[in-house]
């Protein structure tokens, strides 16, 4: 049996279901919000691409390294995708990550909800040990993101892979263990509930 299973992941901000090639088209239209693919230091799909994508992720699912979603607002839109990846059962971790979200989502509390869904249930169905998260050294606003989420920084991984201009990625490796589970939990759930400035 492969693990984890597909899942639809449900909160008052999001909601992550089994990406599925009929969110192509809706996919396409949450990657030009913004045109997402322009950035140079993350690998966003562009809407000629994106077929191609989906293609890619649910295969790396079929070979159990993958299990991707498609990320939905409060009002059922598809605003990304998002996964767990570079699974290892055996050692009971996954990685979050390959995650894009609309421009208009972001900065919202939509992207601390998905957190908070998929390492809820990584730590509280899956047994998981640790989870990491991984991005570009120089992508501050996702290293911040990160940070905001209670993981800690286990390392840089220089050199780490080639990016689609041709420059070498530098990795920053993220981690929230187990033990550290409970304090990150509420410290996501009163992200969620407090004033936010308007």
């Amino acid at each position: 049996m492969s693990w984890p299973l597909p899942v639809e992941l449900s909160g008052p901000h999001a909601t992550l279901r089994p990406l599925s090639a009929d969110h192509h088209a809706a996919l396409c239209d949450a990657t030009r919000d913004g045109e997402l693919w322009r950035l140079w230091y993350t690998a966003v799909p562009s809407p000629e691409d994106m077929a191609a994508e989906i293609e890619r992720r649910l295969s790396l699912q079929v070979s159990g390294s993958m299990l991707p979603f498609t990320v939905f607002d409060a009002q059922q839109r598809v605003v990304g995708m998002t996964s767990y990846m570079n699974i290892d059962a055996r050692n009971r971790r996954v990685e979050i990550g390959s995650t894009w979200t609309a421009a208009s989502a972001q900065r919202s509390p939509l992207n601390t909800q998905c957190k908070r869904l998929l390492l809820a249930h990584a730590f509280e169905q899956l047994d998981c040990i640790a989870v990491e998260f991984r991005t570009h050294r120089l992508n501050t606003q996702s290293r911040r993101a990160i940070e905001r989420l209670g993981a800690q920084l286990d390392g840089m991984l220089r050199a780490h892979a080639v990016a689609s201009d041709g420059t070498l990625r530098d990795t920053a490796v993220y981690s929230i263990t187990a033990a550290e589970w409970p304090a990150v939990k509420s410290h996501l759930d009163w992200q969620l509930i407090k004033p936010r400035p308007v």
